[in-house]
């Protein structure tokens, strides 16, 4: 996709500025990527209590997840099988008895079965178990719902818990923070009038943190030498030496996830899960990304800050800590909208260059050129996921982002 020719070796080309700003593209991205790959939608327990559900846009479709009497989380396609209305037209509620279209009075269960519509009875030809709603695999973990709209979904394991693994060396290490059992101490939303790929791509390295993150810098000092914390597998940016806890001014942070031992302890790492997850952890809190694509050129990126339960119900006050990041996530989306206010110049027709410490973002290219290969396998698609996720043999063990 680029045409840089010629460059000395230690320049690598990016990707063309049309990348970023063309519908085209976006729109093959929507297909290949974001409705082929596990998608983070929600925190499970925010769709608590039977008939409570959300309705999440993945891809070019939309998503209904409800909860079943029986306690159940399960995800539908957002689509009435009659004449394809949309069913729930509201984001989120609680106590729904039955899912019924709005149009034709369709309605169905919470697991999706439909129970009645209207002269059904006078039409004994029809299988009603034919004709419910349509179902997304659906799988839970740290807490979170994770969707696939594909027929049939790249394995989980590999692309998703593969991609925690291979960065912090084996799928155990996550565990330590329990972050099923956390609770949203602070969700912000960003609207971002950025391309998706570049939010990765500046998550991916921190060849600008000097530049643009001076509090982040304070508090993991190493991060001003330009090189991501995760340029090696299982590598953690150590807190400055005067530094107390993950906050904005380095002062003392909240009470420790037990689980986090003195090897964890003192240290940031952050995660990559393609295509649109981030997972930032420290001794105290977890910082959870979640990007939602709308356009070429907008990108919603949902953003919780995960506490110990007793932290959030006790009303301790979370604001230098979720202040940090929030610093960062603005100078970083900043960031990314002066890259896409560029994408459409005869400067950048041809694309950029990488330098060293940012050649791993060459590999993220590659993998989004592979998903848009129509003539690739699912096979080789699911190889080079979780190659792409785990990092496994990169040079120098180069891995995902600063933060």
């Amino acid at each position: 996709m680029s045409l840089q020719t010629q460059l000395p070796p230690s320049l690598i080309a990016t990707l063309p500025g049309h990348s970023y700003t063309d519908p085209e593209i976006f729109q093959q991205e929507q297909a290949k990527i974001f409705e082929t790959h596990w998608f983070a939608v929600a925190r499970a327990d925010e769709i608590e209590g039977p008939g409570s559900y959300r309705t999440v846009d993945v891809g070019r479709e939309n998503v209904v997840l409800v909860r079943g009497r029986d306690k159940t989380l399960r995800a539908f396609l957002n689509v009435c099988r009659h004449r394809g209305a949309r069913v729930c037209m509201e984001e989120s509620g609680t106590g729904l008895r039955r899912l019924r279209c709005g149009y034709h009075a369709w309605t169905y269960s919470l697991d999706g079965a439909l129970v009645g519509a209207p002269n059904l009875a006078q039409m004994e030809d029809v299988d009603r178990s034919q004709y419910g709603l349509i179902p997304v695999h659906l799988r839970e973990w740290l807490g979170y719902a994770w969707v696939c709209i594909a027929d049939v979904p790249p394995s989980f394991e590999d692309t998703v818990i593969g991609a925690v693994a291979g960065r912090l060396g084996s799928p155990e290490v996550i565990d330590d923070w329990g972050i099923d059992k956390l609770t949203v101490g602070r969700r912000i939303t960003y609207d971002v009038k950025a391309n998706w790929k570049l939010i990765i791509e500046n998550f991916m390295e921190c060849y600008h943190c000097a530049t643009i993150h001076p509090e982040l810098t304070e508090v993991l000092p190493e991060f001003a030498d330009g090189y991501a914390a995760q340029y090696f597998v299982g590598h953690g940016a150590e807190f400055g030496e005067n530094v107390q806890g993950f906050t904005v001014d380095g002062s003392e942070g909240l009470d420790h996830i037990p689980g986090v031992d003195g090897e964890h302890d003192r240290k940031y790492y952050a995660v990559t899960v393609n295509p649109q997850v981030f997972i930032n952890l420290v001794p105290d809190h977890v910082i959870f990304h979640r990007m939602f694509p709308v356009a070429a050129d907008r990108t919603v990126v949902e953003c919780d800050w995960l506490y110990m339960p007793h932290v959030v119900e006790s009303g301790k006050d979370v604001s230098r800590s979720v202040e940090l990041f929030h610093r960062v996530n603005e100078q970083d989306f900043d960031a990314a909208v002066r890259c896409q206010l560029a994408s459409n110049s005869k400067g950048y027709a041809k694309g950029g260059v990488l330098v060293p410490s940012e050649h791993h973002i060459a590999l993220f290219h590659e993998w989004v050129k592979l998903q848009l290969d129509s003539e690739h396998s699912m096979d080789a698609q699911l190889g080079a996921g979780a190659g792409h996720g785990t990092g496994l043999e990169l040079d120098a063990g180069a891995e995902f982002g600063h933060a």
